[in-house]
């Protein structure tokens, strides 16, 4: 029945407040959606929300004439899963409605958009099981929200978040980055995530989290069934009580090549149980990098301050903005800042160019950096009280919209009662 109240069409604009974390809309699963609209403007803004990348499965058709035209078609034709239906100005809804109700199938859903005007009988659309009403005028992403909601209201559909991190050109340390920011949101942020290193040669978030799994992400992509939750579950390695890993291989014993597609059953599947997903994205252009990172809910660029970098950050950025109108712009970093002797494009200059700044600057210290990876640690682990460990904490809070949770006393003391049980076996 009805999945919530009205919303405001102007709740969410990614362009107005484009560093805002925007409500998570689940993605719809593959439905067919016929829209019958009254005016060019809700058929404008049907056509392009049909783009956004929330409704790549669904089949979204629109049509002109509302629901006279509606009526019509459905006395010939079966009805699809879901109805969105533009309400004409001076028409009575009530009436158009109990005669749609004589031509619809059982278990067609009902999203009504309507004006000011229309307000006063919604509790007869309620009652005659419309699924929701939208006020006019609406956005795209007033549509997108409507549809998707009609599906994580009522059924198990995707619920989990994920971020993508990609680097703007190879070696300036974007899985670094992931992997730290992964760990913040795992530990400080105390939500339930997992990994995906999807650089399957040459892929470092085993070595980087101690962690020499047999299986992982390969497993998962090249088996011929669609994976369901338990085979994904015996695939990950647990790194912590709340961060998982899906690792790569690591190996050249065989060439990886995907189609645009190959992991959409993968994310599909973690998105059911898992509440963030980091991937770990290689820097390579190609169809199933490009819509791992147009489906993502957000993505982060990681680039070093020099003239390719700030070249391929624009062009991403560019091209990504295009691909998700509806979404909040992607984010980027500036990794590796002041290196001794190296010349550098200022901060100021590289957003500048950009046209937005990055949301950490991260300042080189091979020394640090070194050690962690040599040891398989986090930088939290190695420097707890770093300002680059504060960053990637920042980092999390941004791309996933959450404040640190406070942690128990005994979580507190964990790393000081490991470190006296280290000392208590080295002196045995």
């Amino acid at each position: 029945m009805i999945s919530r109240v009205f919303q405001d069409s102007d709740e969410h604009h990614p362009d107005d407040m484009p560093d805002r974390v925007e409500t998570h809309i689940s993605p719809a699963p593959r439905v067919s959606v016929q829209a019958f609209c009254a005016s060019v403007a809700v058929a404008t803004a049907v056509r392009a929300a049909s783009e956004d990348r929330r409704l790549g499965k669904a089949h979204l058709s629109v049509h002109m004439g509302g629901t006279a035209a509606a009526i019509e078609a459905y006395h010939t034709a079966p009805t699809p899963n879901v109805i969105l239906l533009e309400t004409e100005v001076g028409s009575d809804i009530l009436e158009g409605l109990d005669e749609l109700a004589t031509v619809c199938d059982a278990g067609t859903r009902v999203v009504v958009i309507g004006g000011a005007s229309d307000v006063a009988p919604y509790r007869e659309l309620v009652r005659r099981g419309v699924s929701d009403y939208v006020i006019g005028p609406v956005q795209p992403i007033d549509v997108v929200r409507a549809i998707c909601g009609l599906y994580s209201a009522s059924e198990a559909v995707a619920v989990g978040r994920i971020i993508a991190v990609v680097g703007a050109k190879g070696g300036v340390g974007s899985s670094t980055v992931a992997h730290n920011v992964a760990w913040a949101i795992a530990r400080d942020l105390a939500l339930d995530s997992v990994v995906i290193d999807l650089d399957l040669a040459f892929g470092t978030a085993g070595l980087d989290y101690n962690q020499d799994p047999v299986q992982g992400i390969a497993n998962a992509v090249m088996q011929p069934e669609r994976p369901d939750t338990a085979f994904m579950e015996r695939l990950l390695s647990k790194c912590t009580d709340r961060l998982s890993l899906l690792a790569a291989p690591a190996t050249l014993d065989q060439v990886y090549d995907f189609g645009a597609d190959a992991f959409d059953a993968i994310f599909d599947t973690l998105r059911m149980t898992t509440p963030c997903i980091v991937l770990d994205v290689p820097h390579q252009w190609s169809a199933w990098t490009k819509r791992a990172l147009v489906g993502a809910d957000d993505i982060l660029i990681v680039a070093e301050p020099d003239l390719a970098n700030m070249r391929n950050a624009k062009n991403m950025l560019t091209v990504l903005k295009a691909a998700r109108p509806n979404d909040r712009p992607p984010l980027y970093c500036l990794n590796q800042v002041g290196m001794h002797k190296r010349p550098e494009i200022t901060t100021r200059e590289f957003a500048k160019a950009i046209e937005s700044q990055p949301i950490a600057t991260i300042p080189f210290d091979s020394k640090m950096f070194g050690t962690a990876a040599n040891n398989g640690q986090m930088i939290a682990q190695v420097a707890a009280n770093h300002r680059t460990t504060t960053m990637f904490l920042q980092m999390a809070q941004r791309l996933t919209g959450h404040a640190v949770t406070k942690r128990s006393r005994t979580e507190f003391l964990k790393p000081l009662i490991r470190s006296l049980q280290g000392a208590t076996a080295r002196k045995a």
